[in-house]
C-alpha cells in the first residue's frame, strides 16, 4: 500500500483509507461479523486509516471497530467525529459545536473505541450558533490532555477553516468529493494547500452511483438512506446513470473496474488526497485498494472531464436536512 500524508505536519497514512459509516446504517441491512472481516481484510491489505464517527449507528460503529482492534496487533489509525445529534435510527439532526459537549462527546468515543487517545478528531459539522473558535479551542485543549492527536474539520466553509486554523493547527479537512462533486474545487483547496492542511474526501464514489452497481431495485430497501437523496432518485437517477454508463466505457478501455477509475481519478487530483471509500464487500474493497496503482494520464483525464464536469450531474447531494452545517 502506497501512503500520503496528512498536510505538512500531519500522520503518514494509507492513500487510501476505509469508511465503515455503512456497517452501521443507511445502507441497508447491516451484518457484525462480515463487516469485522472486512475491517480486517482492510488493515490486513495495507489500509491504515478507519474513519467513524459517534453518530454512525448511535455509537455502534466505534464500538465495531474497537471489537476489531482487539484482534489487531499492526498499525492503525483511527478516526471519529462528533456534532452531529441524533435520536436513534432518525435522519433528522441538530448539530452541537458547545465546548462543553466537545468534551463530553470525546468521553463518551474514547471509551467506545477503548482508547486511551483518539487519533484524529473532528468536528463532523458546522455549528452556526457557536463560534468556531470555541468549539476548536475546546479541541485543542483536548490535544494538550492527550485525549486526541489531530484536529479536524469536517464541510467547513473557507472562513471557518481560516478561523479555526488560527486557533490550532488544522491537521485535515473531510469533505464530499468524486467526480460527482466538486465543490471543494472552487477554492477550499487551494487554501488547504496554502496553508499546509490535508484533504480527507469522503463518498469519493458517490454513494456508489459511481461503482456502476447502483440500481433503484437494490435502493427499495427501507433503510437504504439514497432512495431519498434528488441525485439518487426519480428522473436524476437515471439522468446521471448515463453518465456512469459513459464512465464505464473508459474503464473498460483500461480493462479496471468503474471504482477504480472514479478513485483513481480523486487520487490523481494530489499527493494531499486520501480518500476514504466505504464498503462491506471484500472483493469491492480490494479493488479499491487496487486503484492506487492505477495510472491515469493526461488524455484520460481529459476524457474523464468532458463527460463529468462541474455542474454535469443532477441533483443535490443531500435532502436539506442533510444540508445542515454544510459549507458553514
Amino acid at each position: 500500500m502506497k501512503k500520503r500524508v496528512l498536510g505538512n505536519n500531519g500522520p503518514e497514512v494509507s492513500a487510501v483509507g476505509l469508511g465503515c459509516m455503512g456497517m452501521s446504517e443507511f445502507y441497508g441491512s447491516t451484518d457484525d461479523e462480515n463487516s469485522k472481516k472486512v475491517i480486517l481484510s482492510a488493515l490486513e491489505n495495507g489500509v491504515t486509516m478507519l474513519d467513524t464517527a459517534d453518530t454512525y449507528g448511535d455509537g455502534h460503529n466505534e464500538r465495531l471497530i474497537a471489537e476489531v482492534l482487539k484482534e489487531w496487533g499492526g498499525d492503525v489509525f483511527v478516526a471519529t467525529k462528533f456534532g452531529i445529534v441524533r435520536k436513534p435510527g432518525r435522519y433528522e439532526r441538530k448539530i452541537c459545536g458547545k465546548p462543553e459537549y466537545v468534551k463530553e462527546a470525546v468521553e463518551n468515543s474514547l471509551k467506545r473505541l477503548n482508547v486511551d487517545t483518539i487519533d484524529l478528531y473532528y468536528i463532523h459539522r458546522i455549528d452556526t450558533d457557536v463560534p468556531i473558535e470555541e468549539t476548536v479551542g475546546a479541541m485543542s485543549d483536548l490535544v494538550g490532555e492527550g485525549k486526541i492527536k489531530y484536529i479536524g474539520l469536517s464541510e467547513p466553509s473557507v472562513e471557518t477553516v481560516l478561523k479555526a486554523h488560527a486557533v490550532h493547527p488544522v491537521t485535515c479537512i473531510q469533505s464530499e468529493y468524486s467526480l460527482f462533486t466538486r465543490d471543494v474545487e472552487e477554492s477550499l483547496l487551494t487554501v488547504l494547500r496554502k496553508n499546509g492542511i490535508g484533504f480527507v474526501p469522503y463518498s469519493p464514489l458517490g454513494r456508489g452511483i459511481l461503482t456502476g452497481k447502483l440500481t433503484k431495485e437494490a435502493m427499495e430497501n427501507e433503510k437504504d438512506f439514497r432512495k431519498s437523496l434528488p441525485r439518487t432518485s426519480g428522473k436524476y437517477f437515471d439522468d446521471n446513470m448515463v453518465l456512469v454508463n459513459r464512465l464505464k466505457e473508459i474503464a473498460d478501455s483500461k480493462s479496471i473496474t468503474l471504482s477504480q477509475l472514479a478513485l483513481a481519478w480523486v487520487l490523481s487530483r494530489g499527493d494531499d488526497i486520501v480518500p476514504i471509500p466505504g464498503t462491506r464487500n471484500i472483493r469491492y474493497l480490494m479493488d479499491n485498494i487496487q486503484s492506487v496503482d492505477v495510472r491515469l494520464d493526461n488524455d484520460d483525464i481529459r476524457k474523464i472531464e468532458t463527460i463529468v464536469y462541474p455542474g454535469a450531474v443532477k441533483g443535490e447531494r443531500f435532502t436539506k436536512e442533510g444540508m445542515k452545517g454544510v459549507n458553514r
